[in-house]
């Protein structure tokens, strides 16, 4: 399997190439659009070809370049089949593994952050959106999030898996790449170390963070799998830019 971790900075979301060795096929996990065509340039020097994108949930801090890789290369689009998106080719479901080549991929339906949220197991790794992030989780408080059921899930999905999992996760603002589900268990500080279900409630509850300065035009966009709003105020901008407009790139 073919393997790379490539990093936005503007939303400082990690996007994941993986592709089959056998069949050139490879699937991006969480793509954005602003850098689509350095994802793009990646997968030409690996010779590899694009058969699916597959987003973990609908994102509120960037654009997913779902749509516009569809229009592009002709790859596919996979998401979770419980935000019913009618421009998705493939529905993603629990139980049901997604197979591309060699590549097979577990979803786990992990919600919480948002309540359509995957996370997807393959091997010895898993991508964990934003319903785990090294020595944290994604906020609860907006696109039907809840506390109790992302403790839920991490600790009944996530943190039953074999410890010595990598654990790759959506974001991380603090320049890290991965965890593991026994360093996850263990040390953070808001799921690990036996954190109870009402010490989960009272951090998530005071955590007093601002209203997302991006979510009233990325979840419309993403909900039609990745177009940008026609009319963005200016300090928005960078976040639809592409890659030849962009100082990010």
């Amino acid at each position: 399997m073919i393997f790379k971790q490539l990093f936005e900075p503007v939303s400082s979301t990690y996007t994941y190439l993986v592709g089959c060795e056998q069949t050139g096929q490879a699937v991006l996990i969480d793509p954005v659009v602003s850098v689509m065509e350095r994802d793009l340039a990646v997968l030409s020097e690996l010779g590899l070809k694009l058969a699916y994108t597959l987003d973990t949930h609908i994102h509120a801090d960037h654009i997913t370049a779902a749509l516009e890789l569809k229009s592009k290369v002709g790859s596919k689009i996979a998401a979770p089949a419980f935000d019913r998106l009618p421009c998705t080719d493939h529905a993603i479901e629990e139980g049901q593994p997604f197979v591309v080549g060699s590549v097979q991929i577990e979803p786990l339906h992990t919600p919480g952050h948002t309540d359509g949220h995957f996370s997807y197991r393959l091997g010895e790794r898993v991508f964990t959106g934003d319903a785990l992030l090294i020595d944290g989780c994604g906020r609860t408080d907006f696109q039907n999030g809840d506390a109790p059921t992302l403790y839920k899930s991490v600790k009944e999905k996530l943190f039953c898996l074999p410890e010595d999992t990598l654990v790759y996760p959506g974001h991380d603002y603090q320049n890290r790449r991965v965890s593991s589900i026994g360093q996850e268990k263990n040390r953070n500080p808001r799921l690990g170390d036996q954190k109870t279900l009402e010490e989960f409630i009272e951090i998530m509850g005071n955590l007093h963070l601002p209203y997302p300065k991006f979510i009233d035009y990325a979840v419309p966009g993403n909900r039609l799998c990745g177009v940008c709003p026609s009319h963005l105020p200016e300090e928005l901008e960078k976040y639809c830019q592409q890659i030849t407009e962009s100082k990010q790139g």
